[in-house]
């Protein structure tokens, strides 16, 4: 709004007003237009009757939609999907690991071998590891030279990020893997607890303001959903410190959290 606004309005001249929408979120940024300009055509008729005259414009809607003008859905859940991907790479895949040791009968001759329970592990994680990381190249590039979404941010913190967020993935579907001992069990809990919260409590589909409170506070608890803001950040805005660290910082938080539980729950015994 400009600083002579009021003045112009009373003089009867054109009074502009700039209006400024974040586009991240194509569905969000509709609604939200949709409630600005409603609001100001119920300004409009309130102001016309008290004038006691034919509705007037004297305000002029100067519309701008940052990072996503054309309103684009693909530009907001391209990058999203590289989340779920790597969700269902990291956890998934990984929470079958150990069990599937466990249903072979192979973990009692590992057990009396002279590898140490973490090396056994890493060496399971590994291929896991780039295997995920190599998904991520994968939809980066298809992200960007088939669809056509504008990569902002620097390619090498998305990297980091992306492996940040693996080795949480891989975490937990070893703990899954660890706890459950059985590969239809596992493949259950991690579907439950990774896969589905990924793909519908990550913001990727639905956005987590419009979300009940309550919901809301289950999504912290949901990796994917700070690494859906990191990836829509580095994507469509660019290296947005302030975004990118913090939800880092939680990244990083959980990383320890569950490292700490994995080992805890790692030992070399039968039962």
């Amino acid at each position: 709004m400009r600083n002579n606004f009021t003045e112009q309005l009373l003089s009867g001249q054109e009074a502009p007003i700039s209006v400024l929408v974040n586009g991240v979120d194509s569905n969000q940024a509709n609604i939200t237009r949709g409630y600005i300009q409603g609001t100001w055509l119920a300004w409009l008729s309130r102001y016309a009757e008290i004038q006691g005259k034919e509705l007037p414009m004297p305000v002029s809607l100067e519309q701008r939609i940052w990072f996503n003008p054309a309103l684009n859905s693909r530009l907001f859940l391209v990058p999203g999907l590289i989340a779920i991907i790597m969700t269902l790479t990291g956890s998934m895949l990984t929470a079958m690991v150990v069990a599937r040791e466990w249903e072979r009968g192979t973990m009692e001759a590992l057990m009396v071998t002279p590898l140490r329970i973490s090396e056994m592990l890493i060496g399971k994680l590994i291929p896991y590891f780039i295997l995920g990381m190599g998904g991520m190249f994968f939809s980066v590039a298809i992200a960007v030279w088939q669809f056509n979404v504008p990569l902002m941010g620097s390619f090498w913190l998305l990297i980091i990020c992306s492996a940040l967020f693996m080795l949480v993935a891989l975490l937990i579907g070893l703990l899954i893997s660890i706890v459950s001992k059985n590969q239809f069990v596992a493949g259950q809990i991690a579907l439950l607890v990774t896969f589905l919260p990924a793909f519908i409590l990550s913001g990727f589909l639905f956005d987590i303001n419009s979300m009940p409170a309550p919901i809301q506070m289950i999504t912290h608890l949901v990796p994917a959903r700070y690494f859906v803001a990191i990836l829509q950040t580095l994507f469509l805005a660019g290296d947005i410190w302030p975004v990118v660290l913090s939800n880092m910082a939680a990244l990083l938080l959980m990383f320890i959290f569950f490292f700490a539980i994995v080992w805890r729950k790692s030992y070399k015994r039968l039962d």
